[in-house]
């Protein structure tokens, strides 16, 4: 269905000639422009066999007024590799809400995942989507995963920074030199959920290379590995622990954001898993996305499926 009429607009489906209409329509909605290229490498999923799954809406006068689409991605679980997709951007020109675009989208978005063999979608919605996901898509809900904020008692130097282009450019040089005797030559790290057992987004070298439209690092303090980012300050994605002391390896992150100026650390992850507990074991969590699932005919048992922060498409 790559087309369909409506008195107020048509439906086309994505794909390359169409990702500058979905600049402009992330432009009306959020009133800035994304960052360059960011749109052509976030549905450039190829590496999985399927790419540009989503549609965009257009008025009577061809303008983009409402978007929605996944990104496919591979799924590991006992041993199995999955092709399934991550719910993506959901987007509605403000005046043009309330019309029932996000559903007509997502259904035949939905229809064109089944037809190109994805089994699954799995999202982590905001309160803005929650409501229409759960009770009027029928998305299912497993868990909810939970923020770890850590304070950093430093001079702001990270948000200070973000007021002028040359300031950023400047903390960018400085990121780079705080970070060079941990930094690692690598594109990311492996999945911890996988590690103990569990199905999750399977991490192969094409994956970590795809997820490059998002600036991250790899560092290194004694035997683990951290998937870092640096915004609104020190982001943690994923660990790769091994035995190194855990609440020491903590002290020396934290010891790294306040070098860089940022005022807090935080990862995100799902109940049950090992980086949950360890990070219980010293610091409240707060609810923050809930994890819902849109199943179009797999064996998988959702509850089985976990993810940290790195998962999400804004990491």
């Amino acid at each position: 269905m790559n087309n369909t009429e409506n008195k107020e607009y048509r439906i086309a489906r994505l794909d390359a000639g169409k990702l500058k209409d979905l600049e402009n329509l992330y432009q009306a909605v959020y009133g800035h422009k994304p960052v360059k290229d960011y749109f052509l490498k976030k549905y450039n999923t190829a590496y999985t066999g399927a790419e540009y799954i989503g549609y965009i809406g257009y008025n009577l006068q061809d303008i983009p007024i409402a978007f929605y689409g996944v990104m496919p991605c591979l799924i590991e679980y006992n041993h199995e590799i999955i092709l399934s997709a991550q719910s993506g951007d959901t987007m509605t020109d403000p005046r043009f809400r309330y019309k029932g675009l996000f559903v007509e989208l997502s259904k035949i978005t939905f229809e064109l995942c089944k037809a190109t063999g994805i089994k699954f979608i799995f999202g982590f919605p905001n309160q803005n989507s929650y409501h229409g996901a759960v009770h009027k898509l029928g998305w299912k809900m497993t868990e909810t995963i939970d923020s770890f904020t850590i304070s950093v008692n430093t001079f702001p130097l990270e948000s200070l920074s973000q007021r002028f282009g040359w300031t950023k450019r400047i903390y960018q040089l400085y990121t780079k030199w705080v970070l060079r005797k941990y930094s690692l030559k690598q594109d990311g790290v492996l999945n911890s959920v996988i590690a103990e057992g569990y199905g999750g987004v399977y991490r192969n070298d094409r994956y970590l290379q795809y997820k490059a439209y998002n600036e991250r690092e790899v560092i290194m303090i004694g035997n683990a590995k951290i998937w870092i980012k640096i915004k609104g300050g020190l982001i943690i994605g994923d660990l790769e622990i091994s035995d190194y002391d855990f609440d020491r390896l903590i002290l020396v992150v934290k010891k790294i954001a306040r070098r860089l100026g940022t005022l807090q650390v935080s990862f995100q992850v799902s109940p049950g898993t090992n980086l949950h507990r360890l990070f219980a074991a010293s610091h409240n969590s707060l609810p923050t996305f809930p994890v819902l699932f849109q199943d179009f005919g797999t064996t998988i048992p959702f509850d089985k499926l976990k993810f940290t922060f790195a998962d999400i498409d804004i990491f």
